[in-house]
């Protein structure tokens, strides 16, 4: 898992893994890593996902806008 920059200090997102095909999600205070997919939440969603998390802002407000709990599982 990668630390998430979030440049603006604001994010509930603290690590994150970028795969070919999904994006693991790990949120602050948790210890649930939510998975993303191109099944479930589908593959537009997740390349969206996967850039604003490189970039280190938008990953939270996009998942909450978003996709909500249309995660794919939880490990």
């Amino acid at each position: 898992m990668q630390k998430y920059a979030d440049v603006n200090r604001d994010s509930g997102v603290d690590s994150f893994q970028n795969n070919p095909t999904s994006i693991k999600v790990l949120f602050k205070g948790g210890s649930k890593i939510y998975v993303y997919t191109y099944s479930n939440p589908g593959q537009i969603h997740v390349e969206k996902m996967k850039k604003l998390a490189l970039s280190g802002d938008g990953l939270n407000s996009y998942i909450n806008k978003y996709v909500r709990k249309n995660y794919d599982h939880i490990e």
